[in-house]
């Protein structure tokens, strides 16, 4: 749909003509005609301005596959004139979903880049969830020569971005160094006084843990002896992910369930080296998603492909289901990595219970996110009886928040608590220090 219409300087002639007028009749009476007459060339000229500027001969958004959630979505745009005349000013605009990008609405400057007469400009998109980012139209609009009259070209357009997440701390070259000289990496290596599986004697050194020397053997050859373990490889590690209201919460501008998701594709972006096999697993009111168990670090984009999908649900998770669904679909000991709030104390004794079904089968690992909202809200000045009452509502909800952490570790199961930004590496920690012990 193509139209034409007065820019705002072309608007503000057109209104002093109608101030002209008063002055005219307040001073000239016969000359007051010259107002309307001032403001009907001006109009005049808005619209000749915007039909010399010529049509889109041709129009093209350059789009990405795909983009990952907390950088801005890059989406190039190119417009060709058919006419030669200058352009003073083009812009654009795009609509997408609301639901992803704040507003719904995209903009964009274009100017002439190249050699050739091709207009260019970009779009910045800042998402805020993942999934499949629609751009539903398009819009452009640019001024003759004279910046009197903007002509608009409106078009459909079916183009689609994945929001794929956030896997910047995958790609952090520290990550990388340590990958590479940590003890597990692509090659398998043998670890010195860890694991569970037997591998040889060697002659104790320094640095050695005591616990590994094999005191019969050293008093046989008259020498201190250690047993080296070799670490076992292709364990079954499984990330329950609780896509449920509570995970949906912002934390720091972005859903919880996105932070947890960036933990759990860095902690399997390091089982996948190590040599374990991977599945994500997500649930709310019933289990929304599983994959297969996926192996090797190829497949890593294939498990981040997958956590795009996992969906937002703004409803109670029922983490008995969810839970014993989890055990009936698992053949073999496995560790599984919860990942969860807890809030609500009668959800919270559910999970306990389903919890300990599970325990004597699996290793279990809890993943919760400090309520940085809750903190604040503990911390604020007493200033006024409503922030007292907050400030009680929120210790009151965080005392029954440790209360639950307290019984998982009563239970036996580790739990990594801390802020969003430490989730991350605290988790890789823990999953090495159970490939360490040969806990799986």
């Amino acid at each position: 749909m193509i139209g034409a219409y007065p820019t705002l300087r072309a608007g503000l002639l057109i209104a002093g003509g109608a101030l002209l007028a008063i002055l005219l009749a307040a001073f000239a009476p016969g000359l007051w005609a010259l107002g309307p007459a001032w403001s009907a060339t001006v109009l005049l000229l808005a619209l000749l301005d915007a039909l010399i500027a010529g049509k889109v001969r041709h129009l093209d958004l350059i789009v990405p596959a795909s983009s990952e959630l907390g950088s801005d979505v890059r989406i190039g745009i190119t417009a060709e004139l058919a006419g030669k005349i200058p352009v003073v000013r083009a812009e654009a605009s795009i609509q997408v979903a609301n639901r992803l990008v704040p507003g719904g609405r995209g903009f964009a400057r274009l100017q002439r880049t190249g050699a050739d007469d091709a207009l260019r400009g970009e779009f910045a998109l800042a998402t805020v969830r993942r999934g499949s980012l629609t751009i539903d139209r398009l819009w452009l609009r640019w001024q003759g020569p004279l910046g009197l009259g903007w002509r608009q070209d409106q078009r459909a357009s079916e183009e689609t971005v994945a929001i794929l997440p956030d896997i910047a701390a995958v790609r952090a070259p520290a990550l990388q160094i340590f990958i590479r000289d940590a003890i597990y990496g692509i090659l398998a290596r043998q670890m010195r006084g860890e694991g569970s599986e037997f591998e040889a004697l060697v002659e104790y050194q320094p640095g050695f843990d005591r616990r590994s020397i094999d005191w019969k053997s050293s008093a046989r050859h008259s020498k201190l002896l250690a047993r080296e373990y070799d670490t076992e490889r292709n364990n079954q590690i499984v990330f329950a992910l609780d896509s449920g209201s509570d995970m949906c919460e912002p934390v720091a501008g972005l859903p919880r369930i996105d932070r947890a998701v960036s933990a759990a594709l860095l902690t399997s972006y390091v089982a996948l080296k190590a040599g374990d096999q991977v599945r994500l697993f997500s649930f709310a009111a019933r289990p929304e998603r599983a994959t297969p168990f996926v192996s090797g670090s190829r497949n890593f984009f294939r498990l981040q492909s997958e956590a795009a999908a996992i969906d937002y649900r703004f409803e109670e998770s029922n983490y008995t289901l969810a839970l014993s669904t989890l055990a009936a679909q698992l053949q073999r000991r496995s560790l599984i990595v919860v990942f969860t709030d807890f809030t609500d104390p009668t959800s919270a004794e559910l999970m306990l219970e389903s919890v300990g079904r599970l325990i004597d089968r699996h290793l279990l690992l809890f993943v919760a996110m400090e309520d940085e909202e809750l903190l604040s809200l503990v911390d604020q000045p007493p200033e006024t009886s409503e922030r007292v009452a907050e400030s009680v509502a929120a210790a009151s909800l965080l005392a029954q928040r440790r209360l639950v952490i307290a019984r998982l570790r009563h239970m036996g199961i580790e739990v990594i608590e801390g802020r969003h930004d430490e989730i991350g590496t605290r988790l890789m920690n823990a999953y090495l220090r159970i490939k360490r012990r040969g806990q799986l």
